[in-house]
């Protein structure tokens, strides 16, 4: 049985939603690490898709949390909710990560011309053929579902950067064009964070042991590099001021969607009515057919609720389709959604990002230390 819904809505956001809070959600604390492998059911909430697209909005998903397990019981869970919503403040700081990662892929790929070796293990890693027990059947995972285990992924990731010897940034774009629920932030600075880059100097190394007891022994993987000390960086991406947002017009207005936020009901329109909705596809670069399939299906639904919602005509982005009327949106992170935006948008940010975003400049201890404040609003 798929993972996810051929039709990715919030409808099914809701009901998975649910399902983890009346399932595996209470042992999650305990299991998460756990990756039972494919066809089990999944020791996290599987809920990324939609909180990518925010189909579902990481408030209300906390919410339901706290609800169900209270402070303490809900704790991790929270936790790991604001995992995402620090990579999106960090990225938005820190925009370079992004971009460096784009030139890096693409001097990666030249390499990958000139040096039949490391040709050689990608094509072998990309197949699963490289013979390391565990990695050669997450690729075929990967590729076959559009999704790995949280932990899995780390595992992954370290195993292509220290053993494989392969360029991370050809993993981290590997990622983004196959996981369903592959984000710009939390894909390149969790990438970026494995391969000791994001922390400086402290990388995360797959272990043998490791591997075999979260898989319940499911796979035991040898000749893994288990010493491998962090990369480095010449220049590391430099922090600029969280870019300001914009305040809603009164009036008519123009609202357009895009994939980072998909839940326009939600979102703070101040004196501003919408007449007229438009819908902004930007898929990640060389996305595949299951990523393309996922979010015109999340478009779709986005659309039509945002019809339902404001009452007004909804549809793909066309020629002067906002007419003469402002254009509002909701913030759109660093990456394809924000690159394809239109100049002169006005972006507005919602609060839970506003009172984040700014706590997440450095590392996660700080954002950790506020989540209590920030969800006090």
């Amino acid at each position: 049985m798929p993972l996810f819904p051929t039709a990715l809505t919030r409808d099914a956001g809701l009901a998975a939603l649910a399902a983890f809070f009346d399932g595996p959600g209470a042992d999650y604390a305990a299991s998460r690490n756990t990756d039972r492998g494919r066809g089990a059911q999944p020791t996290t909430s599987a809920l990324s898709p939609y909180l990518r697209r925010r189909l579902l909005t990481e408030a209300e998903v906390v919410e339901a949390a706290l609800h169900a397990f209270g402070d303490e019981g809900a704790e991790k869970f929270v936790s790991e909710v604001f995992w995402r919503t620090y990579f999106k403040g960090h990225l938005e700081t820190h925009p370079d990560a992004w971009t460096a990662s784009r030139a890096g892929r693409d001097a990666a790929l030249a390499r990958l011309a000139e040096e039949p070796g490391l040709r050689r293990i990608h094509e072998q890693a990309l197949a699963g053929e490289t013979g390391i027990d565990g990695f050669d059947s997450w690729v075929v995972q990967l590729i076959e579902e559009g999704w790995l285990h949280n932990h899995t992924r780390m595992w992954f990731a370290s195993i292509w950067i220290f053993t494989l010897r392969l360029p991370w940034e050809l993993g981290a774009d590997l990622f983004m064009r196959h996981l369903i629920d592959g984000d710009p932030a939390s894909n390149t600075l969790s990438w970026r964070w494995v391969a000791g880059l994001h922390t400086r100097g402290k990388n995360y190394v797959a272990r043998r042991d490791n591997i075999r007891r979260y898989t319940a022994e499911g796979f035991d993987p040898d000749g893994l590099d288990e010493d491998a000390e962090a990369l480095d960086e010449a220049r590391p991406p430099r922090e600029v001021p969280l870019p300001k947002a914009d305040a809603p017009p009164a009036g008519d207005v123009a609202l357009l969607l895009h994939l980072d936020d998909l839940h326009p009901e939600s979102l703070d329109l101040g004196a501003a009515r919408v007449t007229r909705i438009g819908g902004l596809l930007a898929h990640a670069e060389g996305a595949s057919e299951k990523v393309r399939a996922a979010d015109e299906s999340a478009m779709r639904d986005g659309l039509a609720r945002a019809e339902a919602h404001f009452g007004c005509p909804a549809g793909p982005v066309s020629e002067g389709w906002a007419g003469d009327r402002p254009v509002v949106t909701a913030w759109a992170t660093v990456g394809p959604s924000a690159e394809a935006l239109p100049e002169d948008c006005l972006r507005l940010r919602r609060a839970w990002d506003e009172r984040a975003w700014p706590l997440s400049t450095r590392g996660y201890s700080r954002l950790r230390g506020g989540i209590p404040k920030i969800l006090r609003g």
